[in-house]
């Protein structure tokens, strides 16, 4: 099992530092998503920075989420 996400912080460029429980910080972006179903609410940028931790993943106010485990693998290192 992937390591799960302790804090997130939202990007102005639509990406997401998050960092896991075994401390390393690493980098989503979310733009691949943001022309799909529900996702394309997180367009606007009041809405993409709500997102939040849950039951380590994230979830935005909308309802939006994404699996832990694409969080992890999808992730880039932050620099």
């Amino acid at each position: 099992m992937n390591p799960r996400v302790k804090t997130v912080k939202p990007n102005p460029n639509y990406t997401l530092e998050l960092t896991f429980v075994n401390e390393e910080i690493k980098i989503f972006d979310v733009k691949p998503y943001l022309d799909k179903g529900i996702f394309q609410e997180l367009r606007d940028m009041s809405m993409f920075n709500s997102v939040k931790p849950s039951f380590g993943s994230v979830q935005w106010r909308g309802g939006q989420d994404f699996c832990p485990d694409t969080l992890y693998m999808q992730s880039t290192e932050s620099v």
